[in-house]
């Protein structure tokens, strides 16, 4: 081989090093894509759960970002989903409304990774679910309500869509523990909608029908605080337990109001969905379901969490 091909393929084994090294370099440093479709933003709950997603984000090197859909109805989400789809990021997050009205859309989406955060659906292409287990949730709750009351005592369950799985576990859970405890569930009324006036009137009829109810159990806060202000416009001062957890309820539990309340994790649900997705995308093993637990808070830790919702939501 002469002098000049020697050079030649010298030169052109160089540039090929240095093509090589840039490619691997760019793909290196290209961050993962990874979109998370809420239920909505006008609720401290998805608020809360959105900074857990956003410190992901952060922690983990991802490429994110939080979407939801332009009216918080199912049909929205699900075309939202679908838009999302098309643009193909490397995971999908999202709380679905439900299984029928969402799940069939879901699962169609067969070569992205999809999580399920909060809310939990049978679909066979999910690779986890990260959040409460409701059913516990429920028990905790029921638990905690009988511990105010005596065996015997009557309650109300006043509740949402129980069409909605994670209203029915927890509704089922915490019948378990007030039946165990020797409570008399008196009065249940589910498929209420988040209206106070329509929660308000519900209320203003169970305790004039039935003025011995020593407690209410609900499925979610959005209902519990519109009980707890009809009640009081009543003079009443019985505990109400609606298990979320939110800023409003646990500053009634701060001021004495209430003796106490269950508690999801949204900021831990958020924060724990985002590093599953790093753990997926990174090809490791992941278990399908990822508890992001449940607290109990009283007068003793109340403040602090509040202070721990004032920190991440401004």
């Amino acid at each position: 081989m002469s002098g000049k091909w020697k050079m030649i393929v010298v030169v052109g084994t160089v540039l090929s090093v240095i093509v090589l090294g840039f490619i691997s370099v760019t793909f290196a440093d290209k961050k993962p894509t990874v979109v998370v479709v809420l239920k909505a933003s006008d609720s401290p709950y998805w608020n809360i759960m959105k900074a857990g997603i956003e410190k992901g984000f952060k922690d983990f090197g991802i490429d994110g970002k939080v979407m939801v859909p332009s009216e918080a109805i199912p049909q929205q989400q699900v075309e939202l989903l679908k838009n999302i789809y098309k643009e193909k990021p490397d995971l999908i997050i999202t709380a679905p409304y439900s299984s029928s009205a969402v799940g069939p859309t879901l699962e169609t989406f067969t070569d992205i990774p999809i999580l399920l955060v909060d809310t939990d659906i049978p679909i066979e292409n999910k690779t986890a679910y990260i959040g409460t287990n409701n059913l516990d949730l429920g028990k905790k709750a029921g638990a905690f309500l009988a511990s105010q009351l005596q065996p015997g005592d009557k309650i109300a369950i006043i509740g949402g869509d129980l069409s909605f799985s994670v209203f029915k576990e927890r509704v089922e859970g915490a019948t378990i523990s007030l039946q165990n405890a020797g409570i008399n569930i008196a009065y249940k009324k589910t498929g209420i909608p988040d209206n106070p006036k329509k929660i308000q009137s519900v209320i203003t009829k169970l305790m004039r029908d039935q003025p011995d109810i020593k407690g209410v159990m609900t499925t979610h806060d959005t209902i519990a605080l519109p009980v707890i202000k009809e009640l009081e416009e009543q003079g009443l001062l019985i505990p109400v337990i609606g298990p979320d957890g939110l800023a409003d309820m646990v500053k009634l539990i701060a001021d004495g109001t209430l003796p106490g309340t269950t508690a999801q994790n949204p900021y831990d649900m958020g924060y724990l969905s985002v590093e599953t997705a790093m753990k997926v995308l990174k090809g490791e093993n992941v278990e399908p379901f990822v508890d992001s637990g449940v607290d109990i808070i009283i007068k003793e830790n109340a403040q602090h969490r509040l202070s721990f919702y004032e920190k991440i939501v401004k």
